[in-house]
């Protein structure tokens, strides 16, 4: 398959690298110090699971001038989705698909409304992943893919992407119901970033403490709420079966929004807590622990130290 990597951070680099070692025809799209590296010295992926390996790579600053795409991995930050999107138009045939592997429940939705019905497909990394240095990704754990037509269709070209990520050695499974899987992530990345940002602990600081780990799964069963209000058909131990997956992560683990916050950039608080928020008001659905993080966290939301 043709495909294009947009936005070559963890989840890009780390998957991108996957399918480039496996022979796929794979494109990055970088900026930067980041592009510079990974012309002259390839991707380099450094697992404390998989062990290190670097791949020689394709990598540009613009897509202009590439033959359309069979798909497309969007893994850029979600406030960056909109501009991604347009600058992706020269990529687009009328079959390519656009597999969002980002933060949040609504990318699929801008993705469509950028480039025309059709084009998205849901998508949830299960992966711990980071951008170490230039031309470097830092991966810690997981690598599992979940994805699907918006519609719950099975199609010709999301059964290619699966074969495409098997063949890499990337466990990935087709979703009849999407939009539930996307919203049993949200459920965990929301309580997940929003707890190690706000407390600037690791998961299992997190765990170790009780009044952290009751607020952690306060936020989670408010979005479980709100998912069901919003008429997501989530099982009702959703919650339950969060907080267990939180339990098994390993007690170093943070998030990026930590990450980012630590780093002094922009968070992608609208997309978790912020679209969350919105969406509690139309709703009527109360989310008071999801507004303390919010509101704790946005005089960061732009960046600075």
């Amino acid at each position: 398959m043709r495909i294009v990597v947009v936005g070559t951070g963890g989840v890009g680099g780390y998957f991108g690298a996957r399918l480039a070692r496996a022979g796929q025809d794979v494109t990055f799209v970088a900026r930067g110090a980041h592009l510079d590296a990974l012309r002259q010295h390839g991707l380099r992926v450094r697992s404390s699971v998989e062990g290190d390996h670097t791949v020689p790579v394709t990598a540009v600053e613009k897509v202009t001038g590439l033959p359309p795409a069979d798909a497309v991995l969007l893994c850029v930050k979600s406030f960056d989705t909109e501009s991604a999107l347009e600058s992706l138009r020269p990529l687009i045939a009328t079959e390519t698909a656009v597999l969002s592997l980002q933060n949040g429940v609504d990318n699929e939705d801008k993705i469509d409304a950028v480039l025309g019905a059709g084009h998205a497909l849901g998508g949830v990394a299960y992966v711990f992943a980071a951008v170490e240095s230039p031309g470097v990704i830092a991966h810690t754990f997981g690598g599992r893919i979940v994805f699907g037509e918006m519609d719950g269709r099975p199609t010709p070209r999301a059964e290619r992407l699966r074969h495409a990520f098997s063949d890499a050695g990337i466990p990935a499974e087709l979703s009849s119901d999407i939009r539930r899987a996307l919203w049993e992530k949200y459920l965990m990345i929301s309580a997940q970033a929003g707890m190690t940002a706000l407390t600037g602990c690791a998961i299992g600081v997190i765990r170790d403490t009780p009044e952290t780990w009751r607020m952690y799964r306060m936020i989670v069963e408010e979005l479980a709420t709100l998912g069901r209000a919003s008429g997501v058909a989530l099982p009702p131990d959703a919650a339950d079966k969060v907080m267990g997956l939180a339990s098994a992560l390993a007690p170093h683990l943070y998030s990026s929004l930590h990450h980012d916050l630590t780093q002094g950039k922009r968070l992608e608080l609208e997309a978790l807590q912020g679209h969350a928020l919105r969406l509690g008001e139309r709703l009527g659905v109360p989310t008071p622990t999801v507004f303390a993080v919010y509101a704790a966290l946005l005089p960061r939301a732009e960046g600075g130290r």
